[in-house]
């Protein structure tokens, strides 16, 4: 009898120490599922992070201009263009553009939508109508883009005869900020310096496109055949070079000189 006692108690210790090397087993292997645990977390972190640079690499590709459209009249605005040809910013370059930019709302237009906006504004329609005149320069490398913009342009402004289109390098554009001028205005400004030295920026930022023609007209020596000419402001055309095409030379010059 004592030996069948202490034999049943023999296999309940025997059965606790089996659960018991089971337990560890089983926690060595699965680590108290602990390391799962974390990899879920790692998991998640990298997701997370993985989102953050889509979106943040999203935002910069819409919002970052890569190309842009000077509009000179006096008022004198810059729109910066992304890659998906949106109007991402509105900057004036002198006090009327400032009013200009406040009676805008064409952030996010399809830029030529957004130069028919502007050329059909109240303001700018009066001043075109008065003999104004109004320069649209396309602004960055000479790459697709700006070929196609400008182009474009062309034919948004080719039913206003005191309107005419231009292309400019970044680094040109730089020198007319610095001078505290829109691109417009600083090419006006060059031609002006080479007929009169004395000229300095401050002396034309508050003048209108057609006002600058005029000075210039009067200080050319060829000035009676220019007026003949269409006033001495060239034809409508691409670029700004002699001609067509995306040059770097002097149009309003060679106007000038027939």
């Amino acid at each position: 009898m004592k030996d069948r006692i202490k034999n049943t108690f023999d296999g309940i210790c025997a059965e606790e120490e089996l659960k018991d090397r089971t337990r560890e087993f089983l926690a060595e292997k699965t680590k108290g599922y602990t390391k799962r645990h974390t990899f879920s977390y790692k998991y998640l972190v990298s997701a997370a992070a993985c989102l953050f640079f889509v979106l943040a690499g999203g935002y910069w590709m819409y919002f970052m201009p890569t190309a842009a459209i000077s509009i000179d009249i006096n008022p004198s605005i810059e729109l910066g263009v992304n890659r998906f040809d949106r109007v991402v910013s509105v900057h004036a370059r002198n006090q009327d553009g400032e009013e200009l930019a406040r009676s805008l709302s064409i952030r996010f237009m399809d830029y030529d939508k957004a130069v028919d906006e502007i050329l059909e504004n109240q303001q700018v329609a009066s001043l075109l109508s008065g003999d104004e005149i109004v320069t649209v320069s396309v602004i960055g490398s000479e790459g697709k883009q700006c070929k196609r913009m400008l182009s474009q342009l062309e034919t948004c402004t080719s039913g206003r005869g005191n309107a005419y289109c231009y292309f400019a390098r970044p680094d040109e554009v730089e020198k007319a900020h610095e001078a505290g001028l829109s691109y417009g205005k600083y090419r006006a400004l060059l031609e002006l310096q080479e007929l009169d030295p004395d000229i300095e920026a401050e002396d034309i930022q508050g003048m209108s496109m057609r006002e600058i023609r005029d000075w210039i007209l009067r200080l050319s020596p060829d000035s009676n055949a220019a007026q003949e000419d269409g006033r001495g402001y060239g034809h409508h055309g691409q670029g700004n070079g002699n001609g067509h095409g995306m040059g770097n030379g002097n149009r309003f010059r060679a106007s000038q000189r027939g």
